[in-house]
């Protein structure tokens, strides 16, 4: 504990683990009076040569003065942070404020000097650069800005921790030494920088669970049955091809194989590494499992059994633990209550999961929260008739159960720059961190498709053993915020099946013009109306009769894809008279030789009762079941999904083709299916074309940041939270150019009338009460006010209508220009971060939930896109022959708004309303604003795993 001559108390909430750039983790947090053995140990670690680069001379040992200096800090002038790995100390960082002398100083001196000790056994894994991120936000945190470094020239290591960090900096040498000099706040490399090293590690802590080189399965049974027995069964059939180990303590002593697999008792036992254990044993059991990984080096751990959060309070304690447990050790969890992961890559073949089959290798990343769900979605793609045909297979899955530590922004992480993952799957039945997802979504959907259902939207609650930020914000809003990122939102796990199997093997279409062909009219027919419904430009469909021929498909759809006016083709096929196993894949040939010629546009096939057509069609070397020898130690078994004498054998020769030597054709049961499938891949397409060209913030001359600052903080000063009064209202949003109309306050007619000679006639009184303001529908409101006696008689219907002064708060405010009444909003959610909201004013778009978002900072093209995409946005175009409003005002006024609230976290609600557009200009009718100290850490501090 500190001393009471310590200034602050001890800063917990700057505690966090962390993910090395080796895929490990640690635990940062600071340094205290009781680490001083700590501290001794960590130093008697270190090299003569690490010691020098520290201290600048030989520095064996630490003296009782050092280690009283080195753990005893106030906090705010001198602080410590350190790494630890099983309570160990693997890393340490200080910082001393420091004055313009260079001495010691206190606030307000902002600048420090900075100094990082690592051992030699833990270089390389990118603990300093962790470190120094940490110490960087503590030190923003207590007020300083700046940082100053001495470095002897041959310490290259520390060095390139500092120049890599992207902050702005000076080096110079003096005096045999390299000074850097580096300013704190964040900059667009430095955050770049930081977000490259977060991706990169957390990749790597996914694939060592994803490609282990020896797997453990802890809590083996002796006897077939049994959740730990069945996935050591599953993990030996699939050939998983490193060495697999069998342990259960029930095993006797004389026992050294399991089916010839070896067997032990403890993972201590085990000779050779162990990269992943999957933990299969009653929840009380589990910590000494953890235990006995942790000391044996097992890099990560997947855990099956239940009993934690989903079971109540207790079970959210021991979930709590658990996870406390793994990092201390450095391994990444995934679950508790997991459903397992699988990985099909030749290279790895791993199937540690309750899957009883290995799914077929395909190029679709699959995630699920829900293992019922997960093994729902492995049956569909697999599923070989009556429904979607199977196209392709699955590269990656994994079904996270609790999620207590490995999340679905993990695993996206992991997919972003997998080379055999081309399409993203997932299951989400709850976003833990909303604001980050929407970040890493946006930068995966920029190189492959990601496809997300959501779960649970309408429960009002996580679902149990899930941990999640609290929101404000509307699911709606949330997946609309989604949306902008390029996540494909889709409602059922049907709909995302649909649309990953188009997009795992189609090209994304350049438009949405549709060509329809088949040999039946009304299928035809209703294809064309699922077309307009989806907002799509289908082309009068082609009917070629019940009597085509797989010839005359192949010509309309030759000629379909060499049009220039068409983006895509959906064929309608109906079963003839006769028809059969031949005829259907003598279709299925003419459709895929037809696709082939003309690689660029998608083609979809809507079929009815055609099972061996969507066979014929989804058949390819390199997704349908090999008919190979199988894998040494692996068990044969039936396929779960499909029937065996459904699977089309491939030859030797067929399984060394290319996997995309052939061009594979989805084929729906329905044309809605289809149809809807092919409408989310045309918006996706859109939004990646978009992306590529996202615009940008602009910079105003006239915006006063420093002036705003200096505002905020001077309110602030009056306590935690407030919302703005009128002037002040006025005065913050002025210094970013954003003038709001006066308004006079009228208690009395007689000062209603003095205010309205001050504003000029015409004028407009309002009630601003809280229950009337802005509801010109309930009559509080009353425009065009020529003069005193149209006032007075206004002020006494108001008063006669809805009571007294006192409760009406009426004012008096100058007429603006007649236009279009708009509302724009922005908030700060604790999840989703800062989101700027647009809107037309009034009940009716109030009821309809008519607004559209954007997450801060919008860009130009976003503000335009912002006001655009609203349904009742035709009003603002002339619509009917009205007047055209200045929508690049409007943009203007958002771009504004936008960069406050993100120049000034403190800033956590603006409201703009109504905000009357008129064809030149636009008028802030009414405003408010409210401030909030600002999050000791936000999107832009240091990586860290969520908190537990």
């Amino acid at each position: 504990m500190q001393t009471s001559s310590d200034r602050h108390e001890y800063p917990a909430h700057w505690e966090a683990d962390v993910v090395l750039r080796d895929g490990g983790t640690a635990r940062i947090r600071p340094i205290t009076v009781d680490d001083a053995d700590r501290l001794v140990s960590f130093y008697e670690q270190v090299s003569d040569e690490s010691k020098y680069y520290r201290f600048f001379a030989p520095y064996p040992r630490l003296s009782a003065k050092d280690v009283h200096r080195f753990t005893h800090h106030d906090f705010v002038d001198r602080v410590g942070l350190a790494a630890t790995i099983g309570g160990e100390f693997i890393a340490t960082v200080r910082y001393d404020r420091i004055g313009a002398d260079g001495m010691p100083a206190a606030a307000p001196a902002d600048e420090a000097e900075v100094a990082f000790l690592v051992q030699d056994a833990h270089q390389g894994r990118g603990v300093a650069s962790a470190l120094l991120e940490h110490i960087g936000a503590v030190a923003r945190e207590r007020g300083i800005r700046r940082f100053a470094a001495e470095v002897l020239p041959a310490n290259t290591k520390m060095i390139k921790v500092f120049t890599d960090a992207g902050y702005t900096q000076k080096r110079r040498f003096e005096d045999g030494v390299v000074r850097l000099e580096f300013d704190l706040e964040p900059t667009d490399r430095s955050l770049a920088v930081q977000y490259a090293r977060e991706q990169r590690a957390e990749a790597r802590s996914v694939q060592r669970l994803l490609m282990p080189g020896s797997v453990a399965v802890v809590g083996t049974g002796r006897a077939p049955g049994g959740v730990g027995r069945s996935v050591f069964d599953n993990i030996r059939a699939a050939g998983f091809t490193g060495p697999l180990y069998a342990v259960n303590k029930a095993f006797p002593e004389e026992r050294k194989d399991l089916d010839g697999i070896p067997a032990y008792r403890s993972v201590r036992d085990i000779e050779g590494p162990v990269d992943l254990a999957v933990v299969a044993v009653p929840a009380r059991y589990v910590p000494e499992i953890v235990a006995e990984c942790g000391a044996h080096g097992v890099q990560g751990l997947v855990v099956l059994s239940a009993g934690y959060a989903e079971s109540g309070p207790e079970g959210r304690e021991r979930q709590r633990e658990l996870v406390r447990h793994a990092r201390a050790y450095g391994m990444r969890i995934i679950g508790p209550n997991a459903f397992g992961v699988i990985n099909t890559s030749s290279d790895v073949r791993l199937n540690a999961s309750l899957a009883p089959e290995m799914p077929r290798p395909g190029r679709i990343g699959l995630f699920s929260q829900s293992g019922a769900i997960g093994i729902a979605l492995l049956s569909r793609l697999h599923r070989r008739g009556g429904g979607v045909t199977g196209v392709t297979g699955v590269s990656t899955f994994v079904s996270s159960g609790n999620r207590a530590d490995v999340s679905g922004n993990d695993v996206l992480q992991y997919w972003y720059d997998d080379p055999d993952t081309d399409v993203v799957l997932m299951y989400l039945e709850s976003i833990g961190n909303p604001r980050k997802f929407t970040r890493l979504a946006r930068r995966t959907a920029a190189a492959k498709p990601l496809v997300v259902v959501q779960g649970a939207r309408h429960g009002g609650a996580a679902p149990q053993g899930h941990a999640v930020r609290a929101t404000r914000l509307p699911h709606a809003t949330v997946s609309a915020l989604l949306r902008q990122a390029g996540v494909i939102r889709v409602d059922t796990i049907t709909e995302l099946v649909d649309a990953g199997l188009l997009l795992a093997r189609q090209p994304l279409p350049t438009g949405p013009r549709v060509a329809i062909l088949g040999n039946s009219e009304s299928l035809g027919l209703l294809t064309y109306d699922a077309c307009l419904s989806e907002g799509l430009r289908p082309l009068p469909p082609q009917d070629l009769t019940t009597g085509a021929s797989p010839e005359d498909f192949h010509g309309a759809l030759s000629r379909a894809l060499a049009d220039d006016a068409c983006d895509a083709v959906v064929v309608t096929a109906i079963p003839t008279l006769g028809e059969g196993p031949a005829q259907d894949g003598e279709l299925a040939q003419a459709l895929r030789s037809a696709s082939a010629r003309a690689p660029g546009k998608p083609v979809l096939v809507v079929h009815v009762e055609l099972g061996g057509l969507a066979e014929a069609l989804s058949a390819a070397a390199s997704t349908a079941p090999r008919a190979s020898a199988p894998v040494a130690g692996s068990v044969d078994r039936p396929h779960p999904f499909r029937p065996l004498d459904r699977l089309c054998a491939t030859t030797a020769e067929d399984l060394s083709a290319p996997e995309n030597s052939s061009r594979l054709i989805p084929a729906y049961p329905a044309a809605e299916r289809a149809v809807r499938a092919l409408g989310e891949a045309v918006k996706y397409a859109q939004w990646r074309r978009e992306a590529a060209e996202p615009g940008k913030v602009p910079a105003y001359e006239d915006i006063d940041e420093k002036g705003a600052a200096a505002l905020i903080g001077g309110l602030l000063a009056r306590g935690q939270g407030l919302t703005l009064g009128v002037d002040e209202t006025r005065e913050l949003l002025g210094k970013y150019g954003v003038h709001v109309h006066g308004a006079l306050p009228a208690p009395t007619p007689d000062a209603a009338v003095a205010a309205a000679r001050t504003l000029g006639y015409p004028v407009a009184l309002k009630a601003t009460a809280p229950h009337l303001r802005h509801r010109a529908d309930l009559g509080g409101v009353r425009l065009d006010l020529a003069d005193e006696e149209q006032l007075r008689r206004a002020y006494a219907e108001l008063t006669g209508l809805f009571g007294k002064p006192e409760e009406l708060r009426p004012v008096v405010q100058g007429m603006a220009p007649r236009g279009v009444d708009t509302v724009v909003r922005a908030v700060i959610d604790p999840a989703a971060g800062a989101v700027l909201s647009f809107g037309l004013a009034g009940a009716a778009s109030q009821l309809l939930g008519d607004m559209a978002h954007r997450l801060v900072p919008v860009t130009d093209r976003e503000a335009g896109s912002l006001v655009r995409s609203i349904r009742t946005a035709p009003l603002l175009f002339g619509w009917r022959g009205s007047t055209p409003v200045d929508t690049p005002a409007l943009e203007e006024l958002l771009l504004r708004v936008s960069r406050l609230v993100d120049d000034h976290p403190e800033v956590v609600a603006v409201t703009l309303e109504p905000v009357v557009v008129a064809s030149r200009g636009l008028s802030v009718l009414g405003a408010s604003v409210r401030l909030a100290p600002p999050p000791a850490r936000d999107d832009l501090g240091p990586r860290t795993l969520p908190a537990y």
